[in-house]
């Protein structure tokens, strides 16, 4: 078993809270008075530093919101306040996707980045990713922070990195058979598109020694059938990741792989609740993750409602890791249901039954109202010489599912979007 830091990852579970509280107590004494954003928030609910004497303490400090760091940026602009330090103490600059609106700026100072670096060898570890690898990241790098930690986890573990931006598809394949790559760092939509023009283009998958295929950016590597079809597509074990732009890189999957992702718990303090009442849920509980990030003083987050759905599971791993896991990894976004007919969907449930169609080769999903009704209109792109009668049986296998049958269209090929970042395959149309 291939560990980053096996000392704190098969801590005693009491020996882990204590680790917690220390940091978080350092951290809290460190952010009051210099970090305007936490500081004024804190004095305003009426709480210090000194009221955090045990973990069951965090309760009391407020949550906080996305919504909050975006409108204290617009108002205290380019940055906003949450910086504990004078700018010239930070040396990077990333920004979320701005899927959901404007993206959000985050800055990290070097001893925050080196976090970051820490929490993706993790990450990588827990895929079984060694010196002896050669990783190659097939995107390229802009602002989104992406796989930019990623290149500083390999860093940490000694790995090779060879960056693929500035290719197309083709060129990537072909670089990464030169160099013999062994793990493979995309979204789990882009490595779907890298099998999809190997297939178009005639190129061997087998030609490249890759041993494992390791996911962020999107949801994906953790629904059931989108990862088979990546495992089959490169006969390569697929590893599920997650975290955020302004929350850190979070968890991961073990190899082991017991159908969930470990929280990196020496970096995060992890609560889950009900996301209407804020109650804490019991573990095995479906709930709203709220993340406590412990490394990154410079831009932290404390107790951020991250919009994300999960399960705790606080039973060890057979691969000795105590750290506390989420079973499914990310099963969904709070914000992401949509009520149709009455039956409450989640994209990632809609996903996974399209995957177990090997002829699908891409999809787009729209909900909108026609007279008043809820319709789901999905667009499949099959592979060449698939059966256009694919669309009738994943409209009868979805009415199974679902209790109301969309209505599914067959599209000639490539005339769905390609995506190497984050996938928009969801769309609310909502009446004028």
């Amino acid at each position: 078993m291939t560990y980053f830091d096996a000392a704190t990852e098969t801590l005693p579970r009491e020996q882990l809270a204590g680790l917690q509280l220390g940091k978080l107590q350092a951290m809290s004494r460190e952010l009051w008075g210099r970090n305007a954003f936490y500081t004024n928030k804190w004095k305003s609910a009426g709480v210090s530093p000194e009221d955090i004497r045990s973990l069951d303490d965090i309760v009391r400090l407020p949550f906080t919101k996305k919504g909050e760091l975006m409108e204290d940026q617009a108002t205290n602009g380019p940055f906003g306040t949450n910086l504990t330090y004078p700018l010239d103490a930070y040396v990077r600059m990333h920004q979320t996707s701005g899927t959901t609106g404007v993206p959000l700026k985050v800055l990290d100072t070097t001893e925050s980045w080196d976090w970051w670096g820490r929490c993706w060898g993790h990450v990588l570890a827990g895929a079984g990713v060694t010196a002896a690898d050669r990783l190659f990241m097939a995107f390229a790098f802009g602002p989104f922070i992406g796989f930019w930690a990623a290149v500083e986890g390999a860093r940490k573990i000694g790995a090779v990195m060879v960056p693929g931006g500035g290719r197309d598809s083709q060129q990537r394949l072909e670089l990464m058979r030169e160099v013999g790559a062994t793990v493979l760092c995309c979204t789990p939509t882009y490595a779907l598109r890298l099998a999809e023009v190997a297939h178009e283009i005639g190129f061997d998958l087998a030609g490249i020694p890759m041993k494992a295929t390791v996911h962020a950016g999107e949801p994906g590597a953790n629904i059931p059938s989108t990862k088979n079809r990546i495992q089959e597509s490169w006969t390569a074990k697929c590893f599920d990741h997650a975290g955020a732009s302004e929350v850190g890189a979070h968890s991961f999957e073990c190899l082991h792989q017991p159908g969930g992702t470990h929280l990196i718990e020496s970096e995060y303090i992890a609560e889950v609740i009900n996301p209407l009442t804020g109650a804490v849920v019991n573990p095995g509980e479906r709930g709203e993750l709220v993340l406590t990030n412990l490394g990154r003083w410079g831009f932290p987050v404390i107790r951020y409602r991250t919009g994300d759905l999960v399960k705790m599971n606080l039973d060890r791993c057979d691969c000795g890791r105590t750290f506390l896991r989420f079973d499914g990894g990310i099963l969904g976004r709070a914000d992401d249901m949509v009520t149709v007919r009455g039956v409450n969907v989640f994209p990632a449930g809609v996903e996974n039954i399209i995957r177990k169609f090997a002829e699908i080769d891409e999809f787009r999903i729209t909900v909108n109202k026609v007279k008043q009704m809820d319709e789901m209109d999905i667009e499949i792109e099959l592979c060449e010489g698939a059966d256009p009668d694919v669309a009738h049986q994943l409209a009868i296998k979805l009415d199974s599912m679902l209790s109301f049958r969309p209505r599914v269209h067959h599209v000639a090929r490539n005339t769905l979007p390609r995506f190497e970042m984050k996938a928009k395959r969801f769309h609310v149309k909502h009446d004028a």
